[in-house]
């Protein structure tokens, strides 16, 4: 059994301080011996392992360690312990594909593959692609970090000839100067000889102040909620356009549902969160229309997941944006 490692540990990874007198945001630096997450899963650029406005804090860490030996994650009495792959905090980011990476389907076992955001990969079977194992870095790529007052933009250049793949992706998270504001901002450049076609979701791990998935917690849409798939009842309702947590899911139960119902319109890209009890919320909206939309929670953490899709043949590019709007009760 490989040794877990605790929170504090991974919070020693480097990190850089954004604040621009409302907001403070801190974020981890990718690195590939010393970052905070090293999954195969997520988008090491971007990482917020907490972020403070009127006192509160809306990305502190929901787990209190990872092991390698854990499948995704683990509750024993309040205590979690979270997988090398799940171990992410803040907003953060997947790229999915057909079979679940570029060039993952159509590779044999030993071949490569990407994983946007992480780099070039190698599949070991040929079971399906599953995000919870932890494919062998090949090439991390190229990483350039560069922060200039109160943004970071995170530059990352990837290239597999073996899949045919490659990209040039730019990640930039600015705080809007005096206000309690948040934008990430993507461009995405195919370097690559094939089409990249890919969806990318953000988690999204929102933990307000600790408090987790409780009760007070509300999610609002701007559409109606039409999906016939309804969480416990004792746990969470379901209004025509929320849901509203009733209490916290026992360790090893989830609030889950898929948001359906809205439109083609990036209009619908707009999530309320906010927690009745302690004041404090934050509204998510992009710029893009939604291809899926999820809502996933357990105790420590309640997750808004809005998915955007894209089609970028060789040489071509894609750009798309998030605002992140924080409120409390003044």
């Amino acid at each position: 059994m490989a040794q877990s490692t605790p929170l504090s540990e991974l919070e020693k990874s480097p990190s850089v301080t954004l604040t621009n007198g409302q907001i403070s945001a801190k974020i981890y630096l990718p690195d590939e011996d010393q970052g905070f997450y090293r999954g195969a899963r997520f988008d090491w650029a971007g990482m917020i392992g907490s972020l403070t406005y009127a006192g509160h804090d809306f990305y502190p860490p929901w787990f209190e360690a990872m092991s390698p030996d854990v499948h995704d994650l683990e509750n024993e009495g309040g205590f979690v312990t979270a997988s090398p792959q799940t171990a992410a905090v803040g907003p953060v980011e997947e790229f999915n594909a057909n079979g679940g990476a570029l060039g993952y389907a159509e590779a044999s076992p030993g071949d490569t593959f990407i994983k946007i955001g992480v780099g070039v990969l190698r599949k070991l079977d040929d079971s399906r692609y599953r995000f919870t194992v932890g494919y062998p870095l090949v090439d991390a790529g190229e990483r350039i970090n560069i922060v200039r007052g109160n943004q970071i933009e995170f530059l990352h250049r990837v290239q597999d000839a073996e899949s045919g793949y490659g990209y040039e992706y730019i990640k930039t998270l600015r705080l809007e100067p005096n206000q309690p504001v948040m934008v990430i901002e993507h461009a995405l450049l195919n370097t690559g000889s094939k089409q990249i076609d890919t969806e990318v979701y953000n988690h999204n791990f929102l933990n307000i102040d600790d408090s987790g998935s409780s009760a007070g917690l509300t999610l609002s849409v701007p559409y109606s909620l039409d999906s016939t798939e309804r969480p416990d009842p004792a746990l969470a309702t379901v209004e025509e356009n929320s849901l509203t947590y009733l209490g916290k899911p026992p360790a090893g139960e989830s609030v889950r549902m898929n948001l359906s119902g809205f439109g083609d319109s990036p209009k619908d890209f707009d999530f309320r969160t906010y927690h009745q009890d302690l004041g404090a919320g934050v509204r998510i909206t992009g710029d893009q229309p939604l291809s899926q939309a999820v809502l996933w929670s357990v105790a420590p953490v309640m997750s808004v997941e809005p998915f955007v899709a894209m089609s970028i043949a060789p040489g071509q590019s894609h750009n798309w944006s998030y605002r992140y709007e924080f409120e409390t009760k003044q």
